[in-house]
Formats: structure tokens, C-alpha cells, sequence
């Protein structure tokens, strides 16, 4: 999946400080997660439901 063109944004619940961050940016059906660190590395994508149970999950 070609994520080039894709804005990312940093999770709200990333640190301040520029340590741990998490990105994510959306596309039409995925939800696509990088680390803010090495933004040219890989990346976790996920269809919207399946990043939806993600987030519940995490929750718990």
C-alpha cells in the first residue's frame, strides 16, 4: 500500500517529550500506525474494524 501521499498524525496519548510516539494516518478503509522515530520503517495496517477492536482491546 502506497502511504506517500498519506498525513500523519501523532496519537493524542503519545508522550510529549518525543519519545514514544505513535502515528497514525487513514486512508479509505485502513487505519495505518507508524513510530514517529523512524518514520521510513515499517508499518502496521489495519482495516478500520479490525483497529477498532485494537483500541477496545487496549482499553481493557
Amino acid at each position: 500500500m502506497d502511504l506517500s501521499t498519506a498525513t500523519w498524525r501523532k496519537s493524542s496519548h503519545s508522550g510529549g517529550t518525543g519519545g514514544e510516539c505513535v502515528e497514525l494516518a487513514s486512508a479509505p478503509g485502513i487505519i495505518a500506525l507508524r513510530d514517529s522515530k523512524n518514520p521510513d520503517g515499517p508499518k502496521l495496517i489495519l482495516e478500520r474494524n479490525d483497529f477498532a477492536a485494537l483500541v477496545a482491546a487496549l482499553k481493557h
